[in-house]
């Protein structure tokens, strides 16, 4: 699946069936036709649970590994490159049942992007994300990072990894 033009609805279909998802149980429940929200829930499976009977940590985190980026292209369209550069977990408490993450950029997020990217430039925002259990206590939080360019003028070269 290529992001040339935002479908929220193609998005998530296409995101409940990619396997990684779909094997740890990984479920989209909300694509905003604005590009800026996403919500997203895991249960409890066999396929997602680790030695102790709570969520597999990797599993917590692919829940809401590629979100934030996927989120900005939509935002930011093709003359942005946009990677995820950098990201680290946090477990707070076992994590059981539901698990669920809300995933959101702001417009004050989004214009300090293009402010910092105006010319040209790497920028390289940050976000804490929460995973909440079905009382809402904090399971974990993952901290990302990525990397936004806004490519230069007239440039159709093919997307390629950055200098990180």
């Amino acid at each position: 699946m290529t992001l040339r033009s935002w479908d929220p609805e193609a998005l998530s279909a296409w995101l409940n069936e990619y396997a990684p998802f779909k094997g740890a149980g990984v479920r989209i429940t909300h694509i905003a036709k604005t590009a800026d929200e996403l919500h997203v829930e895991m249960p409890l499976t066999p396929g997602n649970t680790n030695v102790v009977g709570t969520h597999f940590g990797g599993s917590l985190y692919s829940m809401v590994d590629p979100h934030l980026m996927l989120l900005l292209m939509g935002l930011l369209g093709p003359e942005y490159i946009i990677w995820d550069k950098e990201a680290s977990i946090n477990f707070h408490r076992p994590g059981i049942g539901v698990v669920r993450a809300k995933i959101c950029i702001t417009e004050e997020e989004l214009e300090e992007i293009r402010a910092a990217t105006a010319t040209g430039d790497k920028h390289f925002p940050k976000w804490r994300l929460a995973i909440l259990d079905e009382d809402g206590e904090l399971v974990a939080t993952v901290a990302k990072t990525l990397y936004v360019r806004r490519k230069h003028e007239g440039s159709n070269r093919p997307i390629r990894q950055p200098d990180l």
